[in-house]
């Protein structure tokens, strides 16, 4: 486990499930370590048809997400967010497994599941997590009553070891925001962190936030979580600090306000209806392979 008691204040962390489209946690840590709570991020990897943190990080040019432990914890003081893999010291038997699942086909095992996100999760050093239990079309976890089963299993291995937990179950029925794609969810974050960001993405992003900063024990109540996190939105310093730790991290932060420096597909496709009407669902899942 990370020794993070030399950084000052609440550490909390964000996990979400996976999902086809799924950026929040790119803007919901920026805006809730605006708000004074401190981020050890351990993210993860593309996993079967989901998209991953660090994949989409990675679009920006230099990025780095190898940091050493000394580096990680350096910037948790300095900035009070980082993001890392899973990496031989932290948690290295779940590198092995997540592959293994991957090979044999038990992405989808709840107790593979659950022992993988809390393992990386609690050798992170935190006092708190929030966790985004995706359902649906689109989510490894199609049928609710699996994703509670999921859900239960997490938080109930959290608050064994006195950690904080939440989980909130959310649809995936739908790809969240419009964008789905590692350079075009970085443009989509970088809107969204400016308040011009799709409804569904901004609100998801700003619940997550208010949960973290609650459990960080930084507000009183749920409400108050909320006008914070709101606020920290309104005011841009979200924002900010998500070009503070694209610096930090090797990343030119400019990229956040010139697309045009993200890398870009060579062709695109206008795909038109032969008649008229409304797009009234979405298949998250077909998007997602």
């Amino acid at each position: 486990r990370l020794d993070l008691s030399s950084v000052a204040g609440p550490k909390v962390d964000k996990h979400s499930t996976g999902g086809v489209g799924d950026k929040t946690s790119l803007v919901a840590a920026p805006l809730a370590a605006s708000a004074g709570v401190v981020v050890p991020m351990i993210s993860g990897r593309a996993l079967g048809h989901t998209g991953g943190t660090l994949d989409k990080l990675e679009a920006i040019p230099g990025f780095r997400t190898n940091l050493t432990l000394d580096e990680f914890r350096a910037q948790l003081q300095q900035v009070g967010l980082a993001f890392i893999g899973q990496t031989a010291e932290v948690a290295p038997a779940d590198g092995k497994l997540y592959a293994l699942r991957d090979a044999t086909a038990t992405i989808e095992s709840i107790p593979l599941i659950a022992s993988s996100i809390m393992s990386k999760k609690l050798a992170a050093g935190i006092d708190g997590l929030v966790l985004d239990v995706k359902v649906g079309a689109g989510a490894f976890m199609k049928r609710q009553v699996d994703a509670r089963r999921l859900a239960q299993a997490m938080v109930g291995i959290g608050r064994r070891l006195d950690k904080r937990v939440q989980a909130l179950i959310t649809d995936m029925n739908q790809p969240l925001g419009y964008a789905v794609g590692n350079a075009l969810e970085i443009m989509e974050v970088s809107q969204t962190l400016q308040n011009a960001g799709p409804t569904d993405l901004t609100r998801l992003s700003l619940e997550l936030a208010a949960r973290m900063i609650y459990l960080a024990k930084l507000a009183p109540n749920m409400d108050e979580a909320r006008e914070i996190s709101q606020a920290r939105l309104l005011d841009g310093s979200g924002y900010r600090k998500l070009k503070e730790v694209i610096q930090a991290q090797g990343g030119n932060p400019q990229v956040l306000d010139r697309f045009e420096m993200l890398p870009n597909a060579t062709g695109a496709r206008e795909v038109t209806t032969t008649r008229g009407g409304y797009v009234s669902a979405v298949d998250a899942e077909s998007i997602g392979r």
